[in-house]
Protein backbone atom coordinates (compact mmCIF):
# COMPACT_ATOMS: atom_id res chain seq x y z
CA UNK A 1 0.00 0.00 0.00
CA UNK A 2 1.32 3.48 -0.97
CA UNK A 3 1.20 5.26 2.22
CA UNK A 4 0.72 9.18 1.44
CA UNK A 5 2.56 11.61 3.17
CA UNK A 6 0.13 14.09 3.76
CA UNK A 7 -4.00 14.07 4.46
CA UNK A 8 -4.58 17.00 2.68
CA UNK A 9 -2.22 18.75 -0.27
CA UNK A 10 -3.68 22.05 -0.74
CA UNK A 11 -3.46 24.01 -3.82
CA UNK A 12 -3.23 28.02 -3.17
CA UNK A 13 -2.34 29.94 0.12
CA UNK A 14 -4.99 32.24 -0.34
CA UNK A 15 -8.30 32.39 2.37
CA UNK A 16 -10.03 29.36 1.48
CA UNK A 17 -6.88 27.10 1.80
CA UNK A 18 -5.08 29.19 4.80
CA UNK A 19 -8.37 28.07 6.58
CA UNK A 20 -8.98 24.58 5.35
CA UNK A 21 -5.30 24.11 6.38
CA UNK A 22 -5.76 25.76 9.81
CA UNK A 23 -8.32 23.55 10.84
CA UNK A 24 -6.91 20.70 9.44
CA UNK A 25 -3.50 21.17 11.72
CA UNK A 26 -5.58 21.69 14.97
CA UNK A 27 -6.82 18.55 14.57
CA UNK A 28 -3.34 16.79 14.02
CA UNK A 29 -4.50 16.52 10.49
CA UNK A 30 -1.23 16.52 7.83
CA UNK A 31 -1.10 19.41 5.55
CA UNK A 32 0.92 20.49 2.84
CA UNK A 33 0.17 24.08 1.22
CA UNK A 34 1.50 25.14 -2.03
CA UNK A 35 1.06 28.32 -4.30
CA UNK A 36 2.39 29.89 -7.33
CA UNK A 37 2.99 32.84 -6.17
CA UNK A 38 6.16 34.00 -4.37
CA UNK A 39 3.98 35.03 -1.25
CA UNK A 40 0.61 33.32 0.99
CA UNK A 41 -2.13 35.36 1.10
CA UNK A 42 -3.80 35.18 -2.53
CA UNK A 43 -5.21 38.39 -3.36
CA UNK A 44 -4.93 40.03 0.60
CA UNK A 45 -1.13 40.03 0.09
CA UNK A 46 0.34 43.35 1.62
CA UNK A 47 3.62 44.77 0.54
CA UNK A 48 5.06 46.93 3.00
CA UNK A 49 6.22 50.22 1.69
CA UNK A 50 7.50 53.38 3.81
CA UNK A 51 5.66 52.08 6.69
CA UNK A 52 2.62 51.47 4.63
CA UNK A 53 0.94 48.59 3.99
CA UNK A 54 0.15 48.38 0.43
CA UNK A 55 -3.10 46.07 -0.71
CA UNK A 56 -1.00 44.27 -3.72
CA UNK A 57 -4.27 42.82 -5.28
CA UNK A 58 -6.79 46.08 -4.67
CA UNK A 59 -8.22 46.92 -1.57
CA UNK A 60 -10.08 43.92 0.87
CA UNK A 61 -12.33 45.21 3.90
CA UNK A 62 -13.34 42.90 6.26
CA UNK A 63 -16.56 42.55 7.18
CA UNK A 64 -19.34 40.14 8.68
CA UNK A 65 -22.19 39.84 11.29
CA UNK A 66 -20.93 36.36 12.42
CA UNK A 67 -19.66 36.57 15.74
CA UNK A 68 -17.69 33.46 15.30
CA UNK A 69 -16.20 34.19 12.19
CA UNK A 70 -15.04 37.50 13.97
CA UNK A 71 -13.39 36.20 16.53
CA UNK A 72 -11.82 33.34 14.63
CA UNK A 73 -9.70 36.14 12.56
CA UNK A 74 -8.98 38.29 15.48
CA UNK A 75 -7.43 35.54 17.12
CA UNK A 76 -4.76 35.70 14.93
CA UNK A 77 -4.87 39.36 14.34
CA UNK A 78 -6.15 42.56 16.25
CA UNK A 79 -8.70 44.05 13.63
CA UNK A 80 -8.82 47.60 13.19
CA UNK A 81 -12.18 50.05 13.37
CA UNK A 82 -12.05 50.74 9.63
CA UNK A 83 -15.14 51.59 8.20
CA UNK A 84 -15.67 51.47 4.30
CA UNK A 85 -16.80 55.04 3.21
CA UNK A 86 -15.58 55.23 -0.54
CA UNK A 87 -16.03 58.45 -2.85
CA UNK A 88 -17.22 58.86 -6.34
CA UNK A 89 -15.82 61.43 -8.53
CA UNK A 90 -18.24 61.74 -11.24
CA UNK A 91 -18.20 63.14 -14.82
CA UNK A 92 -19.42 66.52 -13.46
CA UNK A 93 -16.10 66.84 -11.37
CA UNK A 94 -17.72 66.48 -7.96
CA UNK A 95 -17.46 64.35 -5.00
CA UNK A 96 -20.04 62.21 -4.09
CA UNK A 97 -20.45 59.48 -1.20
CA UNK A 98 -21.00 55.74 -1.49
CA UNK A 99 -23.24 53.98 -1.16
CA UNK A 100 -25.90 55.86 -2.39
CA UNK A 101 -27.12 57.83 0.55
CA UNK A 102 -29.05 61.33 1.93
CA UNK A 103 -25.69 62.70 1.23
CA UNK A 104 -25.55 61.72 -2.68
CA UNK A 105 -28.98 63.31 -2.79
CA UNK A 106 -28.30 66.21 -1.07
CA UNK A 107 -24.63 66.75 -3.60
CA UNK A 108 -27.29 65.76 -6.71
CA UNK A 109 -30.31 67.30 -6.48
CA UNK A 110 -29.76 69.61 -3.93
CA UNK A 111 -32.39 68.05 -1.44
CA UNK A 112 -32.93 68.34 2.50
CA UNK A 113 -34.66 65.84 3.29
CA UNK A 114 -35.68 62.16 2.65
CA UNK A 115 -39.47 63.19 1.35
CA UNK A 116 -37.76 65.41 -1.37
CA UNK A 117 -35.48 62.55 -2.33
CA UNK A 118 -37.58 60.05 -2.11
CA UNK A 119 -39.60 62.06 -4.44
CA UNK A 120 -37.08 62.43 -7.05
CA UNK A 121 -36.42 58.63 -6.89
CA UNK A 122 -39.62 57.79 -7.33
CA UNK A 123 -40.71 59.99 -10.21
CA UNK A 124 -37.62 58.67 -11.95
CA UNK A 125 -37.76 54.87 -11.66
CA UNK A 126 -41.66 55.54 -12.68
CA UNK A 127 -40.20 56.96 -16.00
CA UNK A 128 -38.21 54.47 -15.99
CA UNK A 129 -41.36 51.32 -16.06
CA UNK A 130 -43.12 53.79 -18.34
CA UNK A 131 -40.56 53.26 -21.20
CA UNK A 132 -39.10 50.19 -20.19
CA UNK A 133 -41.74 48.06 -19.43
CA UNK A 134 -44.16 49.94 -22.06
CA UNK A 135 -43.81 47.15 -24.61
CA UNK A 136 -45.09 44.24 -23.29
CA UNK A 137 -41.69 43.43 -20.94
CA UNK A 138 -42.15 42.54 -17.18
CA UNK A 139 -39.01 42.42 -16.24
CA UNK A 140 -35.87 44.32 -17.09
CA UNK A 141 -33.45 43.09 -20.39
CA UNK A 142 -29.92 43.77 -18.79
CA UNK A 143 -28.32 45.78 -16.43
CA UNK A 144 -29.02 49.00 -17.60
CA UNK A 145 -33.04 48.52 -17.81
CA UNK A 146 -32.23 47.28 -14.26
CA UNK A 147 -30.15 50.36 -12.98
CA UNK A 148 -32.77 52.55 -14.40
CA UNK A 149 -35.57 50.64 -12.63
CA UNK A 150 -33.45 50.24 -9.61
CA UNK A 151 -32.03 54.43 -9.17
CA UNK A 152 -33.46 56.57 -12.07
CA UNK A 153 -31.30 58.30 -14.68
CA UNK A 154 -29.48 60.91 -12.88
CA UNK A 155 -27.58 58.01 -10.75
CA UNK A 156 -27.23 55.78 -13.87
CA UNK A 157 -26.02 57.98 -15.93
CA UNK A 158 -23.80 59.61 -13.71
CA UNK A 159 -22.61 57.13 -10.69
CA UNK A 160 -22.99 53.83 -12.78
CA UNK A 161 -23.09 53.76 -16.48
CA UNK A 162 -19.40 55.03 -16.59
CA UNK A 163 -17.34 52.92 -13.94
CA UNK A 164 -19.82 49.68 -14.78
CA UNK A 165 -18.79 49.86 -18.42
CA UNK A 166 -15.26 50.45 -17.68
CA UNK A 167 -15.69 47.43 -14.79
CA UNK A 168 -16.59 44.73 -17.38
CA UNK A 169 -15.18 45.70 -21.11
CA UNK A 170 -18.93 45.99 -22.34
CA UNK A 171 -21.87 47.97 -22.52
CA UNK A 172 -24.64 48.42 -19.74
CA UNK A 173 -27.28 47.33 -22.40
CA UNK A 174 -25.14 43.99 -23.57
CA UNK A 175 -24.35 42.99 -19.71
CA UNK A 176 -27.04 40.87 -17.66
CA UNK A 177 -29.42 42.40 -15.65
CA UNK A 178 -28.46 40.04 -12.48
CA UNK A 179 -24.97 41.68 -12.29
CA UNK A 180 -27.02 44.85 -10.89
CA UNK A 181 -29.88 43.24 -9.35
CA UNK A 182 -30.14 45.62 -6.24
CA UNK A 183 -29.13 49.07 -5.90
CA UNK A 184 -28.29 50.27 -2.20
CA UNK A 185 -30.87 53.70 -1.71
CA UNK A 186 -30.82 54.86 1.81
CA UNK A 187 -32.42 57.61 2.99
CA UNK A 188 -30.23 58.12 5.65
CA UNK A 189 -26.92 60.19 6.20
CA UNK A 190 -24.54 57.08 6.59
CA UNK A 191 -21.35 56.91 4.50
CA UNK A 192 -21.10 53.18 5.55
CA UNK A 193 -20.43 51.07 2.79
CA UNK A 194 -21.57 47.53 4.36
CA UNK A 195 -24.08 47.02 7.03
CA UNK A 196 -22.22 44.18 8.73
CA UNK A 197 -22.11 44.77 12.75
CA UNK A 198 -18.03 44.02 12.29
CA UNK A 199 -15.86 45.46 10.27
CA UNK A 200 -12.25 46.35 10.29
CA UNK A 201 -8.56 45.90 8.86
CA UNK A 202 -6.03 43.39 10.19
CA UNK A 203 -3.47 46.04 12.18
CA UNK A 204 -0.22 45.07 10.28
CA UNK A 205 -2.11 43.69 7.06
CA UNK A 206 -3.16 40.75 6.18
CA UNK A 207 0.08 39.07 6.06
CA UNK A 208 -0.02 39.08 9.78
CA UNK A 209 -3.14 37.23 9.62
CA UNK A 210 -2.07 34.57 7.20
CA UNK A 211 1.06 34.23 9.60
CA UNK A 212 -1.18 33.34 12.17
CA UNK A 213 -3.23 30.54 10.31
CA UNK A 214 -0.73 28.98 8.32
CA UNK A 215 1.70 28.18 11.15
CA UNK A 216 3.16 25.36 12.09
CA UNK A 217 2.20 23.75 8.43
CA UNK A 218 4.48 22.77 5.40
CA UNK A 219 4.40 25.60 2.86
CA UNK A 220 6.07 25.47 -0.25
CA UNK A 221 5.37 28.67 -2.70
CA UNK A 222 6.43 29.53 -6.33
CA UNK A 223 5.35 25.85 -6.63
CA UNK A 224 3.14 25.87 -9.60
CA UNK A 225 0.48 22.26 -9.13
CA UNK A 226 0.59 22.06 -12.98
CA UNK A 227 4.34 21.56 -13.66
CA UNK A 228 4.13 18.32 -11.62
CA UNK A 229 0.91 17.14 -11.50
CA UNK A 230 1.60 13.72 -10.70
CA UNK A 231 3.47 14.33 -8.17
CA UNK A 232 1.04 16.69 -6.23
CA UNK A 233 -2.02 14.01 -6.96
CA UNK A 234 0.00 11.66 -5.61
CA UNK A 235 1.47 13.00 -2.11
CA UNK A 236 -1.71 13.32 -0.15
CA UNK A 237 -5.09 11.51 0.60
CA UNK A 238 -7.51 14.59 -0.34
CA UNK A 239 -6.55 17.46 -2.69
CA UNK A 240 -8.19 20.86 -1.78
CA UNK A 241 -7.73 23.24 -4.92
CA UNK A 242 -8.68 26.60 -5.23
CA UNK A 243 -7.39 27.57 -8.53
CA UNK A 244 -9.54 27.61 -11.56
CA UNK A 245 -11.70 24.81 -11.69
CA UNK A 246 -11.57 25.07 -15.64
CA UNK A 247 -7.45 24.51 -15.91
CA UNK A 248 -7.71 21.61 -13.33
CA UNK A 249 -10.27 19.88 -16.12
CA UNK A 250 -7.22 20.87 -18.75
CA UNK A 251 -10.16 23.15 -20.15
CA UNK A 252 -11.94 19.66 -21.28
CA UNK A 253 -15.43 21.61 -21.97
CA UNK A 254 -13.43 24.88 -23.04
CA UNK A 255 -12.08 28.03 -20.56
CA UNK A 256 -14.36 30.07 -18.44
CA UNK A 257 -13.74 33.63 -18.79
CA UNK A 258 -12.62 36.65 -16.38
CA UNK A 259 -12.43 40.38 -16.11
CA UNK A 260 -8.82 41.21 -14.52
CA UNK A 261 -7.04 44.04 -12.65
CA UNK A 262 -4.07 45.98 -13.40
CA UNK A 263 -2.55 47.94 -10.46
CA UNK A 264 -0.32 51.12 -11.14
CA UNK A 265 0.97 51.84 -7.73
CA UNK A 266 2.96 55.19 -6.78
CA UNK A 267 4.88 56.91 -3.88
CA UNK A 268 3.90 60.38 -3.16
CA UNK A 269 5.54 62.93 -1.50
CA UNK A 270 3.02 63.93 0.67
CA UNK A 271 1.45 63.20 3.66
CA UNK A 272 -2.48 62.86 2.68
CA UNK A 273 -3.38 62.49 -1.02
CA UNK A 274 -7.04 62.17 -1.33
CA UNK A 275 -8.20 61.81 1.84
CA UNK A 276 -10.06 58.69 1.57
CA UNK A 277 -8.89 54.75 1.23
CA UNK A 278 -10.97 54.85 -1.98
CA UNK A 279 -12.18 56.91 -4.48
CA UNK A 280 -14.19 55.72 -7.26
CA UNK A 281 -14.06 57.54 -11.19
CA UNK A 282 -17.25 57.07 -12.81
CA UNK A 283 -16.47 58.81 -16.22
CA UNK A 284 -15.91 56.75 -19.21
CA UNK A 285 -13.09 59.03 -20.28
CA UNK A 286 -10.79 58.05 -16.97
CA UNK A 287 -9.00 54.70 -17.76
CA UNK A 288 -8.79 53.14 -14.54
CA UNK A 289 -11.65 52.83 -12.04
CA UNK A 290 -10.75 54.20 -8.58
CA UNK A 291 -7.21 55.07 -6.45
CA UNK A 292 -6.88 53.80 -3.40
CA UNK A 293 -4.57 55.39 -1.20
CA UNK A 294 -3.34 52.67 1.14
CA UNK A 295 -2.50 54.89 4.56
CA UNK A 296 -5.98 55.29 5.60
CA UNK A 297 -6.81 51.78 6.11
CA UNK A 298 -4.76 51.62 9.57
CA UNK A 299 -4.04 55.50 10.01
CA UNK A 300 -6.78 57.36 11.09
CA UNK A 301 -7.56 61.29 11.61
CA UNK A 302 -4.18 63.83 12.55
CA UNK A 303 -2.04 60.26 12.67
CA UNK A 304 -2.21 60.67 8.67
CA UNK A 305 0.60 63.33 8.74
CA UNK A 306 2.98 61.52 10.48
CA UNK A 307 4.49 59.93 7.54
CA UNK A 308 4.65 62.42 5.11
CA UNK A 309 4.63 60.07 2.64
CA UNK A 310 1.45 58.70 1.12
CA UNK A 311 1.11 55.54 -1.67
CA UNK A 312 -1.77 55.04 -3.70
CA UNK A 313 -2.59 52.85 -6.61
CA UNK A 314 -4.71 53.32 -9.66
CA UNK A 315 -7.22 50.19 -10.29
CA UNK A 316 -7.41 49.42 -14.29
CA UNK A 317 -9.65 46.80 -15.31
CA UNK A 318 -8.20 44.44 -17.95
CA UNK A 319 -9.79 41.66 -20.54
CA UNK A 320 -7.70 38.56 -18.75
CA UNK A 321 -5.65 37.35 -21.31
CA UNK A 322 -3.46 40.80 -20.98
CA UNK A 323 -2.02 40.13 -17.43
CA UNK A 324 -3.26 36.48 -16.77
CA UNK A 325 -4.70 37.08 -13.36
CA UNK A 326 -8.23 36.32 -13.16
CA UNK A 327 -10.08 38.11 -10.97
CA UNK A 328 -13.97 38.58 -11.52
CA UNK A 329 -16.01 35.60 -13.15
CA UNK A 330 -17.89 36.68 -16.30
CA UNK A 331 -21.47 35.21 -15.09
CA UNK A 332 -22.98 35.16 -18.32
CA UNK A 333 -25.46 32.03 -19.17
CA UNK A 334 -22.74 30.79 -21.58
CA UNK A 335 -19.92 30.29 -18.49
CA UNK A 336 -22.76 29.46 -15.75
CA UNK A 337 -24.04 26.39 -18.15
CA UNK A 338 -19.72 25.76 -18.60
CA UNK A 339 -18.77 26.18 -14.66
CA UNK A 340 -22.37 23.28 -13.81
CA UNK A 341 -20.46 20.90 -16.37
CA UNK A 342 -17.20 21.18 -14.30
CA UNK A 343 -18.57 21.22 -11.21
CA UNK A 344 -20.51 17.74 -12.69
CA UNK A 345 -16.71 16.14 -12.32
CA UNK A 346 -15.51 17.30 -9.49
CA UNK A 347 -18.46 16.50 -7.61
CA UNK A 348 -17.92 12.48 -8.60
CA UNK A 349 -14.45 12.49 -7.21
CA UNK A 350 -14.54 11.92 -3.45
CA UNK A 351 -10.52 13.11 -3.44
CA UNK A 352 -11.23 16.71 -4.90
CA UNK A 353 -12.43 19.46 -2.27
CA UNK A 354 -12.98 22.58 -4.25
CA UNK A 355 -12.91 26.08 -2.26
CA UNK A 356 -12.68 29.35 -3.11
CA UNK A 357 -13.96 32.59 -6.25
CA UNK A 358 -11.59 30.48 -9.17
CA UNK A 359 -12.70 27.10 -8.24
CA UNK A 360 -16.50 27.87 -7.58
CA UNK A 361 -16.92 30.71 -10.07
CA UNK A 362 -18.19 33.13 -8.14
CA UNK A 363 -16.56 36.39 -6.30
CA UNK A 364 -17.00 35.47 -2.67
CA UNK A 365 -16.58 37.78 -0.07
CA UNK A 366 -13.86 36.79 2.81
CA UNK A 367 -16.21 35.74 5.58
CA UNK A 368 -18.31 34.06 3.50
CA UNK A 369 -15.15 32.15 2.33
CA UNK A 370 -14.21 31.14 5.90
CA UNK A 371 -17.54 30.19 6.28
CA UNK A 372 -17.02 27.73 3.35
CA UNK A 373 -14.07 26.42 4.28
CA UNK A 374 -15.08 25.78 8.10
CA UNK A 375 -18.24 23.61 6.36
CA UNK A 376 -16.20 21.89 3.63
CA UNK A 377 -13.97 20.85 6.47
CA UNK A 378 -16.70 19.54 8.57
CA UNK A 379 -18.08 17.68 5.77
CA UNK A 380 -15.26 16.13 5.12
CA UNK A 381 -13.37 15.27 8.88
CA UNK A 382 -16.90 14.90 10.42
CA UNK A 383 -16.06 17.50 12.77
Amino acid sequence: MNEKKYDFLIVGAGLFGAVFACLAHRKGLRCLVIDKRPHTGGNLYCENTNGINVHRYGPHIFHTSDRRIWDFVNSFVHFNRFTNAPLAYAPDGKLYNLPFNMNTFCRLWDVKTPGEALEILERQRREARETILADGHSAPRNLEEQALLSAGKDIYRLLVKGYTEKQWGRPCCELPSFIIRRIPLRLTFDNNYFTDTMQGIPEGGYNALFDGLLDGIDVSLSTDFFDRREHWENIAHKIVFTGKIDEFYNYRFGHLQYRSLRFETEIIQQANFQGNAVVNYTSASVPYTRIIEHKHFETFGDDVYTNPITVITREYPAACEESGEAFYPVNDDRNRELYERYRSLALADDRLILGGRLAEYRYIDMAPVIAEAFRRFSETTGD
